[in-house]
């Protein structure tokens, strides 16, 4: 069940779309409001369930956890700004139909070799309510699609972009893993905030030193989305290391910590968890060609199977040749004029039924009839050979590279952008940080500089 949350944690601990004040008024005497973002409101009862689930995760590992009161400012930050992009994204149109969510609830079971069915139970057996997991699964896919649409823009990668960047010879080979714990900067801030912030990360960096787990900081410090899970970026090629310490992090040791670097955002400090050299790149591809015959409103499924097994027959009685076949009956404009000649390509490229019968065929077998969403096949295995993709796989990385860098500065501005111009408050002074101010603090806007007077 751990699995089932991990697969959608960042919205189990953003919530749900949250309830307006008119929906609040029907909540129990006993719930209570404890901030405001922008046209809704968030309950004590979502931040509960969403500190719930994070003290789920770290269950094996409580110490990395900071103490309830910072934990609950970080949950309430995370809440507070997936609630601000689903608000936006819903606001410009973002839609996720119920058969979007059931296609979604349909791949969590799949990746955790479960039916919905079990799924469903599985959730009940752990005090999960089913509802509320759609509810938050539908928020992700809405923010996810809203990062799309901020960042297609910035998707467009021409070739000359990947010329010049592989000919500077500076695409760095090998792969990083990093952590980080970012002291956020507030959007247009003073010298007095600036110098605020870099008095934190200081503070941060000199408990780091003295033995601090830097997992444990990163949930208690950092401003940065992935907080509440460690700062943990992943495995990153060099190249996609954001910019502002690339070239520090090429220099570092595994298990190496940073010094505080000033970056577009805020304050940075890194670990550089382990690196990776990259492999040679060989992978094995296949030479095989087929006839297709299409299932249509005219050609049913039985009416295409006995066509395309009168076609095997004709082949196998030795009648017939397989590409004169091909060029009359088959169907797939792409080959059918070639013979049905498929050329030379990966396992995956036509999908897992295709796959599935080259690795079941010796060369030049010839497969049994077999159908995918287009119709009925046969084909026939021509040979493998190891092709060395290192050049093709160094150049798409590059394009990666570029992609990468433009969507997340894009979108890593959007949400400052969004956060500055949003209404958020906390009601109560516990909760209030640097970017949340005391509601009706009328000295403070919801960036936290003061207000127009």
């Amino acid at each position: 069940m751990k699995k089932i949350v991990a697969v959608v944690f960042c919205v189990a601990c953003a919530g749900a779309g949250g309830p307006s004040h008119a929906q609040m008024l029907a909540k129990e005497p006993l719930d209570r409001i404890v901030a405001v973002a922008e046209e809704e409101v968030i309950l004590q009862s979502e931040l509960d369930h969403a500190v719930a689930n994070v003290l789920g995760q770290y269950r094996n590992n409580p110490q990395q956890l900071p103490p309830r009161d910072v934990l609950e400012r970080q949950v309430l930050q995370s809440l507070i700004m997936v609630r601000l992009q689903v608000q936006r994204a819903q606001g410009t149109g973002i839609r996720v139909s119920d058969a979007d969510l059931d296609q979604a609830l349909q791949q969590v079971a799949a990746n955790n070799k479960m039916t919905v069915a079990q799924l469903r139970a599985s959730l009940q057996h752990d005090g999960l309510d089913y509802d509320d997991f759609r509810k938050t699964l539908r928020d992700q896919i809405l923010v996810q699609r809203l990062q799309q649409r901020v960042v297609q823009g910035q998707a467009n990668v021409s070739d000359s972009e990947i010329d010049i960047l592989l000919a500077s010879n500076s695409l760095k080979e090998g792969q990083v893993h990093l952590q980080h714990i970012l002291i956020a900067v507030p959007e247009g801030a003073d010298a007095q905030q600036i110098q605020a912030a870099r008095e934190k990360a200081d503070s941060v960096k000199k408990q780091l030193d003295g033995g601090m787990d830097f997992t444990a900081a990163a949930i208690r410090y950092s401003g940065a989305a992935d907080a509440l899970q460690g700062g943990d970026l992943g495995w990153r090629h060099y190249d996609e290391v954001p910019e502002a310490f690339a070239n520090l992090v090429e220099g570092m040791q595994s298990g190496q910590v940073s010094q505080v670097l000033r970056g577009p955002s805020g304050f940075h400090i890194v670990k550089l968890v382990d690196k990776r050299s990259d492999s040679k790149q060989v992978v094995t591809e296949y030479h095989a060609r087929h006839i297709l015959i299409k299932v249509n409103d005219v050609v049913g499924s039985e009416e295409a199977q006995k066509e395309i097994s009168d076609l095997r027959h004709r082949i196998l009685d030795g009648k017939e040749d397989f590409a004169a076949l091909a060029k009359r009956y088959s169907q797939d404009p792409g080959n059918a004029a070639s013979g049905g000649d498929m050329g030379w390509f990966p396992i995956d490229q036509y999908g897992s039924r295709v796959a599935n019968q080259l690795m079941g065929l010796k060369d030049d077998e010839l497969s049994q009839p077999f159908q995918t969403d287009v119709g009925w096949h046969i084909l026939q295995r021509l040979g493998t050979r190891q092709q060395d993709m290192t050049e093709a796989m160094k150049r798409e990385h590059a394009r990666d590279v570029i992609r990468n860098r433009k969507a997340e500065e894009e979108y890593d501005n959007f949400l400052r952008e969004l956060h500055s111009e949003s209404y958020t408050c906390a009601v109560a002074a516990k909760d209030v940080t640097p970017d949340l101010p005391l509601c009706g603090d009328n000295s403070r806007d919801s960036s936290g500089k003061s207000a127009a007077p």
